[in-house]
């Protein structure tokens, strides 16, 4: 006791150096977990309104063409094979399937009979894709063209 009478101020130096340290770490810990839940959130965001214009333009298009009794195009689904090796951001999948669902929303509602198969290959195939500041390249793997078009398609980062 007689110790801590001849040093107070160290003591109260110390203390308060701790406790500064203390918040320092809390806040850190406390902005890592928020940035994280957030950036989840965005990611949830994108992909649920991805699959509302999806919808919205499915609908749109099987209401033009309701009175035809013949086979049409009634909806896309993309799959997307990427490398195992790449770990791979799960918002450029979901740009990537967005931006090729673009490209072929104009099928729908159209017949099946009437579709060129070899014309719906040689859109996405072979071609480029930029998102931010990375490059993948396309490759058509599958086709299946029936009610839902089915797109399988290779995905490789060049850049």
């Amino acid at each position: 006791m007689g110790e801590l009478g001849k040093r107070p101020f160290k003591f109260s130096l110390c203390f308060m150096a701790s406790f500064l340290v203390g918040i320092l770490i809390g806040v850190t810990v406390l902005s890592v977990v928020v940035s994280y839940r957030m950036d989840n959130y965005y990611k949830q965001i994108s992909y649920l309104k991805n699959i509302i214009q999806d919808r919205d333009e499915r609908l749109e298009k099987l209401e033009k063409s309701i009175n035809t009794q013949n086979l049409i195009v009634k909806g896309i689904e993309v799959s997307l094979i990427f490398d195992k090796d790449k770990n791979n951001d799960k918002i450029d999948e979901i740009e990537i399937e967005k931006t090729i669902k673009e490209k072929y929303n104009a099928l729908l509602g159209k017949e099946v009979k009437n579709i060129d198969a070899q014309m719906i290959v040689e859109v996405v195939d072979k071609r480029i894709l930029k998102i931010e500041d990375r490059e993948y390249k396309l490759k058509m793997d599958k086709l299946i063209l029936t009610e839902i078009l089915n797109i399988y398609i290779k995905v490789e980062q060049t850049g």
